[in-house]
């Protein structure tokens, strides 16, 4: 018997009708969702602070981001569906704003129980004081919260040996399109 797949459609569908009842509607309501963070003392343990938005396409001519395999069975949550990533990072959450890196990788549906996608990516960075170094996060990311914290577990060039956490929330997301635009606060030490 063959599996029968979810519509796209239906997914984003389903992720907006559940983001208007998870995601708090108060800038209160959000800061006491964040995880525990503390700007000024990861800053005062020498990590550096890298900020900046993910612009996750997937429509278009000129997609950044593919479906490359379709969920296995109707699960809500999409579960099994894998993407590749090649997302531009900027340093606005406006698509044109100037082009500070590229986010190469994936993201696949590993939840049962809520929309959650295991990622793992490479933060190349082309522009700036980090031009030509590499941050790679590998974490769990469920986009119905109002923050995310993904593990850094290496990196290349300046990043070298890095460790450190990634903040990730939602800014803007096409219930129609699935592009979405994601801020990054990244804190990252080589130590």
């Amino acid at each position: 018997m063959a599996s029968k797949l979810v519509p796209n459609s239906f997914i984003l569908v389903s992720f907006f009708l559940c983001s208007l009842i998870s995601i708090p509607s108060t800038k209160a309501q959000l800061e006491t969702l964040a995880p525990d963070h503390d700007q000024a003392k990861a800053e005062a343990a020498g990590m550096t602070h890298i900020h900046f938005f993910f612009q996750d396409i997937l429509s278009g001519e000129n997609p950044t981001a593919i479906t490359i395999i379709q969920p296995a069975s109707s699960s809500m949550t999409s579960f099994g569906l894998m993407n590749m990533i090649d997302d531009k990072l900027t340093e606005g959450p406006d698509p044109s704003s100037k082009e500070v890196g590229r986010a190469q990788g994936l993201y696949a549906a590993s939840s049962l129980s809520e929309i959650g996608f295991m990622q793992a990516m490479n933060l190349v960075f082309t522009d700036g004081a980090y031009n030509g170094s590499v941050i790679t996060v590998l974490g769990r990311n469920a986009p119905l919260h109002a923050t995310r914290e993904m593990s850094i577990v290496g990196g290349t060039g300046q990043f070298r040996y890095a460790r450190g956490y990634a903040i990730a929330k939602t800014h803007t997301l096409d219930i129609t399109t699935g592009d979405a635009t994601v801020e990054y606060n990244v804190y990252v030490t080589t130590h």
